[in-house]
This record gives C-alpha cells, sequence and structure tokens, in this order.
C-alpha cells in the first residue's frame, strides 16, 4: 500500500463503522416507538353493532338537502 492511501482508507473504515452504529441506533430507535405504539393499539375502541349501510341523521339531512 502507499503511505498517501492509508489515511484515506482508515478514514473509510471510520466512516463505515460510525455509519453502521448510527444505523444500529436508528433501528433501535424506530423498535422502541413501534413497540409503543402497539401496546397502546390493545385499547377498545367502540364498534358499532350495525355493519354496512347506516341512516344516520347527516346522511338523511343530505337526502333532504339534495331533494332525493
Amino acid at each position: 500500500m502507499n503511505i498517501k492511501s492509508q489515511p484515506k482508507d482508515q478514514e473509510r473504515r471510520d466512516f463505515i463503522k460510525k455509519s453502521t452504529l448510527v444505523g444500529a441506533g436508528v433501528a433501535a430507535a424506530t423498535m422502541a416507538s413501534t413497540s409503543a405504539i402497539a401496546d397502546m393499539s390493545g385499547a377498545t375502541v367502540a364498534k358499532p353493532s350495525q355493519k354496512g349501510y347506516q341512516l344516520t341523521q347527516h346522511v338523511l339531512d343530505y337526502y333532504k338537502s339534495a331533494d332525493i
């Protein structure tokens, strides 16, 4: 190896090491935030008992205004 290329090679190696550490940190942060969201999804949400088309007041108001 040439003496002039050694500092550049070392810079490249340092860059790769640092980018690997940053990537691992980003992955850890993503996994931590995903698990926090997953824990919140266990909450129950009120679901309508009727499925499909529902004739609600705002639908009736629309029909009245549209003159259908």
